[in-house]
């Protein structure tokens, strides 16, 4: 990488951990992974210029000497607007600045069945943090890193619903989980999570249909169910829940092809972030879903 693009690179970085007004340990850990990426000897001054509302994030992007470095900045923002959870609204409208700064196009839908859908954009960038959060709990050498995962991609579900404006109860949550083929991996994880997790994670794990399909393992695999999974509740929800069965199935299957081409490109990214996952971490942040 050009060297002169790691001063913008951290500079974008701290502007990121700094979008909501706050930068909280999760964030600056995200951050101080970049600087230590770049290898730059001294971060006081960039530090001293972001805090100071010094630093632009168009001037910044425009220093960027190529696609690559621009790729790297935008990424690397993702990471850390949601190293502390899904992204809020002022983290989004961070990402959306910065996406626009950087001349990076929002990806186009991969699949519509009726026209109508939200544009793509921060959602779905959040679905991809999210596909790559449970690809990273897969390869942690904890055993019971994998319990998060249901919980997680139940969560997102529920909260694409929210984002249409959709006031959800368990029970259409799961009934949609179920419909896709996602379940509990065996009879004893529920009682595990139970004790761990409460909030909506336990309500969503309660319960679900007898004789689901065992939860994926390996990264890949929880990577594109979750891809998968977001996308569908994206198209579910946008047209007013009106999908048939038949419809979400071949959706998921067709988000699932399309993971994965895309899980080579952020595989790095997984492997990066099951370095820098705390279990416990993620377990708390299921409480308060």
């Amino acid at each position: 990488m050009n060297t002169a693009d790691r001063a913008p690179l951290i500079a974008i970085a701290m502007l990121a951990a700094r979008a909501d007004g706050a930068t909280d340990s999760a964030e600056q850990a995200a951050v101080d992974n970049v600087v230590t990426k770049m290898g730059s000897p001294d971060v006081s001054r960039l530090a001293e210029q972001v805090a100071g509302g010094q630093l632009r994030v168009a001037d910044l992007a425009a220093r960027l000497s190529d696609d690559e470095a621009r790729e790297t900045a935008y990424q690397g923002a993702l990471a850390i607007c949601n190293a502390d959870g899904p992204a809020n609204p002022a983290e989004l409208r961070f990402l959306e600045e910065l996406r626009s700064a950087l001349g990076i196009e929002a990806a186009p839908p991969v699949a519509e069945v009726h026209t109508g859908a939200p544009p793509a954009g921060p959602l779905d960038d959040f679905i991809l943090q999210q596909a790559i959060l449970t690809g990273a709990l897969e390869i942690l050498p904890d055993q019971l890193a994998n319990i998060a995962i249901l919980p997680l991609q139940l969560r997102l579900v529920y909260q694409i619903g929210q984002r249409h404006g959709q006031k959800l109860d368990v029970n259409q949550v799961k009934d949609l989980a179920a419909t896709l083929g996602l379940g509990v991996a065996a009879q004893g994880v529920e009682g595990v999570v139970m004790g761990l997790v409460g909030g909506l994670a336990r309500g969503l794990l309660g319960g679900l249909a007898a004789g689901a399909t065992r939860v994926a393992t390996g990264a890949a695999i929880s990577f594109s169910a979750t891809y998968a999974l977001g996308h569908v509740a994206d198209q579910y929800y946008a047209q007013g829940r009106s999908l048939s069965r038949n419809d979400l199935v071949a959706l998921f299957d067709r988000f699932k092809e399309d993971a994965k081409t895309i899980y080579p490109r952020v595989r790095s990214q997984i492997e990066t972030k099951s370095g820098t996952l705390n279990l416990q971490s993620v377990l708390a942040g299921l409480r308060g879903a």
